[in-house]
């Protein structure tokens, strides 16, 4: 790691990135990759990267690809369940895998088991409306190639077998239904973002933690100055750059605003926090072995989906249940209570009116979230696993999610819950703002604003990104060989199998 610039001097180098999480090291570790003369430097304000959205106990899902969350494939209004979205986000998923198992098949990022680990995802419900509609997205699903190893059952029987906890001291005589793909992964985004770091520091991308970009602003040169804190001593300096990510998770918001980029206004942030439910019994947590992911509440963010969920962080098994939704201003987990009052614009505060209005229910949602006692909490966890034993459980602090909101010609404004890819017109700044599906699209994510903000280098980095990601361009739930070809060199680089 090296320290930048003295306080008042200046210096120029070819790519900021702003925020050391998995988006940021993600698009560095292409672009060591893509274009290995750029000079590159990393700037966080916390002591390591991945300690916000990223770090595994932060992030609401750590895996996401669309084979157990409900919330990407709501019934229409005539009973059917599209499949486009989840199509679209497990095919994210899998540029992902495959831009990973690059960097392990090339000694870039140690073992994957340090990171990735096989894990089975399972949707499960309760009641008849909930069982049917899981019966007809099942039945969906499984005619797409990408799905077709998916199972389904209602069988209290095998469902125990699946799930023990889940099933143990439930209703013999309550309809339950579950679906499962024993394929899934967990992923450990943390320990992912700093073995990403870890590379990129290795082949000369300079890192500087501890330092916090106060301001973005253009210089009459066209490029981006960014006004740097040393937090260990105060100083500030002063870094020219050509091209500016900001990958600042709840932050980034706040910086594509100072840049003053048109593209970035009647933007919005809604913050929501959340708290999870994690076991303190081995015993408990050895005998789970799944993501079981169930119906969101009316009025519930997707973020807020429940799920008994098997983690592996920093190589150590761990049992979360939640999130429980929450609500605090702050738009990062150190961030400050006056994010979300100095968010606010002229030319966004029609659309956060908007959305402040039309969203009452979420607020109700967060609100009651917010008053919810531990017994309460207790007792959603016992909906998931009927002989919970409460006192066997802590609670944590989740991360801050910002969701965006975002300008909207009929009703004023929306409240969007993905991601949304920022670019000034000529790309020499881009930034992310929103959360899920997050994390695990970061690969493709990253090689869109590759692709926005760099149009003449990318055609001629293309035959290199295909060489890393053998998929790249094809759509694999249209080609079931490549899918095979692929699922299976993933699965033997990344030890999955």
């Amino acid at each position: 790691m090296t320290a930048i610039n003295p306080s008042g001097s200046s210096k120029n180098i070819d790519v900021a990135l702003i925020g050391v999480g998995i988006m940021s090291t993600t698009l560095g570790s292409l672009l060591k990759q893509l274009q290995p003369t750029w000079s590159i430097s990393l700037y966080e304000n916390l002591a390591q990267g991945g300690l916000e959205s990223s770090d595994p106990w932060n992030n609401a899902g750590t895996g996401h690809a669309a084979l157990c969350e409900l919330n990407y494939t709501p019934a229409a209004a005539d009973g059917s369940v599209p499949t486009a979205k989840a199509v679209g986000i497990n095919e994210q998923f899998h540029v992902s895998r495959q831009f990973w198992a690059h960097m392990v098949s090339e000694g870039h990022i140690g073992s994957p088991k340090e990171f990735i680990n096989p894990l089975p995802h399972m949707s499960f419900v309760w009641g008849n409306e909930h069982s049917d509609y899981l019966k007809r997205r099942y039945e969906a699903l499984r005619a797409e190639p990408l799905f077709e190893k998916i199972e389904y059952s209602e069988d209290h029987a095998e469902l125990a077998d699946w799930v023990p906890l889940v099933m143990e001291g439930r209703d013999p005589s309550q309809r339950v239904a579950g679906s499962r793909v024993v394929g899934g992964t967990d992923v450990d985004f943390g320990t992912l973002t700093r073995k990403l770091a870890g590379y990129m520091d290795a082949n000369g991308a300079e890192l500087n933690y501890g330092h916090k970009v106060l301001d973005v602003s253009r210089a009459s040169n066209g490029r981006w100055e960014l006004k740097v804190k040393n937090n260990s001593t105060g100083e500030t300096s002063t870094v020219s750059a050509r091209f500016v990510f900001v990958g600042a998770g709840g932050g980034a918001l706040h910086l594509l605003q100072r840049s003053g980029i048109p593209e970035a206004k009647g933007f919005g942030g809604f913050p929501v926090s959340g708290q999870f439910l994690r076991s303190t019994d081995e015993s408990v947590i050895a005998r789970h072995n799944a993501k079981v992911y169930g119906q969101a509440s009316v009025g519930a963010p997707p973020m807020s989906v429940p799920h008994l969920d098997t983690r592996f962080v920093d190589g150590k098994r761990s049992l979360l249940f939640g999130p429980y939704g929450g609500f605090s201003p702050n738009f990062l987990k150190s961030g400050s209570f006056l994010d979300l009052p100095l968010s606010v614009r002229p030319h966004n505060l029609i659309p956060m009116l908007a959305v402040a209005k039309d969203n009452m229910s979420l607020v109700k949602y967060l609100v009651t979230e917010v008053l919810k006692s531990r017994p309460k909490k207790i007792a959603a966890l016992r909906e998931f696993y009927p002989d919970v034993v409460g006192d066997a459980w802590e609670l944590i602090t989740a991360g801050q999610r910002v969701q965006v909101i975002k300008k909207d010609p009929k009703s004023g404004g929306v409240l969007q819950f993905g991601t949304e890819v920022i670019t000034s017109a000529d790309g020499s700044i881009s930034g992310l703002l929103g959360a899920s599906p997050g994390a695990s699209t970061a690969a493709p994510i990253m090689i869109q604003v590759l692709q926005r903000c760099f149009p003449t280098e990318f055609k001629n980095w293309e035959p290199k990104l295909k060489g890393m990601i053998p998929g790249y361009g094809a759509k694999l739930n249209e080609n079931a060989s490549l899918l095979s070809d692929i699922t299976s060199d993933t699965d033997r680089v990344l030890e999955l199998g």
